[in-house]
C-alpha cells in the first residue's frame, strides 16, 4: 500500500500541466502494478531488456518512457512500443530511431538530451550541436521520427542555485529552439527535467515533466 500512498501524495503536490513519469527501473513488475493500479499510466526505464520484459507481462495501455542513454543497435527492440525516448543525443541515434520506427510503421516521439551539468558523465548535446542537428538536411529527412521537446539532467549537487541555474538554461535553450525551429509546430511542448532530489526546483524553472522513482517506490 506504501507504493500507493506515497505516489498519491507525490501527484498531490504537482501542477495540473507537469506530467510524472515514474521511474520503475530495478522494480518489479509487482510493483508497478500496484502504481498502476492506483492509476499510473506512464513509466520510465532506463534499460532496454528490462523494458521489454516488463512490456511483455504488464497491461498493453502502459505508457513506456526510455529515460536511459540509448545504443542504436538495441532501438529495435523497444520500436515497437515506445512511447517516448528520453535521452537522444546524436544524429546516428535519430536515424536509427527512424529506421526502425518505419519498420514497425510508426512515428516514434522523441525529446533531444542536452548536457547542462558540471559532471563530464552525463551524456547530451551542446546547444550548438543540437542547432546544427535541426538545420541539417539529414534531419528534414526524418519522417518516422517526432521531437516532442527536450531532455536534460542537472548536476548531482545540494547547491540549490546552481541546479536552478542548469534548469533555467535548459528552459530557455526550449523557449530558442521552439521558436527557430518549431514554432507553428504544437508537438514541440515538453521539457523533462527534474528527478526525486531536484523536481521541485526543476517544476519551478518550468519542467513539463519529471522522472521520479524513488520517492514512489523507495530506495534501491
Amino acid at each position: 500500500m506504501m507504493i500507493a500512498d506515497q505516489l498519491k501524495a507525490l501527484k498531490a503536490t504537482l501542477p495540473a500541466d507537469v506530467q510524472l513519469i515514474a521511474v520503475s527501473k530495478t522494480k518489479p513488475a509487482e510493483d508497478i502494478l500496484v502504481a498502476y493500479e492506483a492509476g499510473q499510466r506512464a513509466f520510465g526505464e532506463n534499460k532496454v531488456q528490462e523494458m521489454v520484459d516488463k512490456y511483455e507481462t504488464l497491461p498493453k495501455d502502459i505508457s513506456w518512457h526510455l529515460i536511459g542513454h540509448l545504443q542504436t543497435n538495441k532501438v529495435k527492440y523497444i520500436a515497437p512500443f515506445v512511447d517516448l525516448i528520453h535521452a537522444v543525443d546524436s544524429m546516428k541515434l535519430l536515424k536509427e530511431i527512424n529506421k526502425e520506427a518505419l519498420k514497425n510503421e510508426r512515428v516514434i516521439n522523441c525529446l533531444l538530451q542536452f548536457h547542462i551539468a558540471t559532471e563530464e558523465t552525463k551524456f547530451g548535446l551542446s546547444f550548438e550541436e543540437a542547432t546544427e542537428l535541426l538545420n541539417s538536411a539529414a534531419f528534414f529527412e526524418l519522417e518516422n521520427v517526432r521531437i516532442t521537446g527536450i531532455m536534460g539532467m542537472a548536476s548531482f549537487s545540494d547547491d540549490a542555485e546552481q541546479v536552478s541555474d542548469e534548469f533555467r538554461t535548459l528552459y530557455n535553450y526550449f523557449q530558442i529552439i521552439k521558436s527557430h525551429h518549431f514554432k507553428f509546430n504544437p508537438d514541440f511542448k515538453e521539457i523533462s527535467m527534474g528527478m526525486s532530489g531536484d523536481y521541485e526546483l526543476a517544476i519551478e524553472a518550468g519542467s513539463t515533466m519529471i522522472r521520479v522513482g524513488s520517492k514512489i517506490f523507495g530506495g534501491r
